[in-house]
């Protein structure tokens, strides 16, 4: 099922997304006042969601509506750095031994195709495209073995990088937590359409330029590998994000580096999740 977060001007609402409808939980009697509520509850409310797929009532043309965020206020946003081998390369550095970790804050939500702010004090902005996991329910101390079983779904994310920020210091969270840099959705697919999550082609398209190509089976650490290393540290939450990391072609890697521009269009995709797209608009 393909769950999104959406508005037709009468406040958020969350619905799932069937071809080129949507159909709203939020109308008549509420299945959910929102996605983190929906996803907490997923267990107890998925029957009445497929119910109300199989009907006619509250649907809307995916046209019609905008799409918000997927989850609006996630209560963490985790982004695992270094964690494809040819990203690793590019940067001039060694695989990592462990994972490398990074908080991203809840500031950086921004709704799939709105535009990307580039801030004023800095230029050096870059794109990576990332396999976003969300956390399904309580996630405290499981191996990867269990981790496969607190993943409630996939998006597609884009971890916008002020590279100035972000390489100043040896913490990156400034860097990686401006305002707006954290697009992701469409939707939510859940865990359950997908699979394996590690066999899936991942982009980022500039201007049509295709700039990152790869696939997820080229994760040093696999999704679930995260989640155990995570999970010992931190007790994940229904909603919860992961940025599981992006593959080779970043912009600042390149030569001459190749930052974002105003005006730029940033289009990041995975197979079978769908895309994002925004255009960089710089902050007056």
């Amino acid at each position: 099922m393909k769950l999104a977060t959406f508005s037709t001007g009468r406040g958020l609402e969350v619905g799932a997304v069937v071809g080129d409808e949507i159909v709203s939980f939020t109308r008549g009697v509420v299945l959910a006042s929102d996605m983190t509520a929906l996803i907490a509850g997923w267990s107890t409310l998925r029957g009445e969601a497929q119910a109300r797929l199989a009907g006619s009532e509250h649907r809307l043309k995916l046209a019609d509506v905008e799409l918000s965020a997927p989850v609006t206020k996630p209560s963490k946003i985790m982004a695992i750095g270094l964690n494809y081998a040819d990203h690793v390369a590019e940067s001039g550095m060694v695989p990592p031994e462990r994972q490398v970790w990074f908080a991203k804050m809840q500031n950086t939500v921004l709704a799939p195709y709105a535009s990307i702010p580039i801030p004023r004090v800095s230029s050096a902005i870059d794109y990576e495209v990332e396999l976003i996991a969300v956390i399904g329910k309580s996630t405290k101390s499981v191996t990867r073995v269990e981790a496969p079983d607190h993943v409630f779904g996939y998006c597609v994310g884009n971890d916008v990088s002020v590279r100035d920020y972000q390489l100043a210091t040896p913490q990156w969270v400034l860097g990686k937590s401006f305002d707006g840099h954290g697009p992701f959705g469409p939707w939510i697919t859940t865990a359950d359409e997908i699979g394996d999550p590690h066999r899936l082609g991942i982009r980022c398209l500039v201007n049509g330029e295709v700039r990152q190509s790869s696939n997820t089976r080229h994760l040093i650490f696999n999704v679930f590998d995260q989640i155990e290393h995570l999970s010992g540290a931190m007790t994940l939450e229904p909603g919860d994000l992961i940025y599981t990391g992006t593959p080779a072609g970043v912009g600042w890697a390149m030569s001459p580096k190749q930052v974002l521009k105003d005006g730029d269009t940033v289009r990041c995709e995975i197979d079978e999740l769908g895309h994002i797209e925004g255009v960089m608009r710089r902050c007056e």
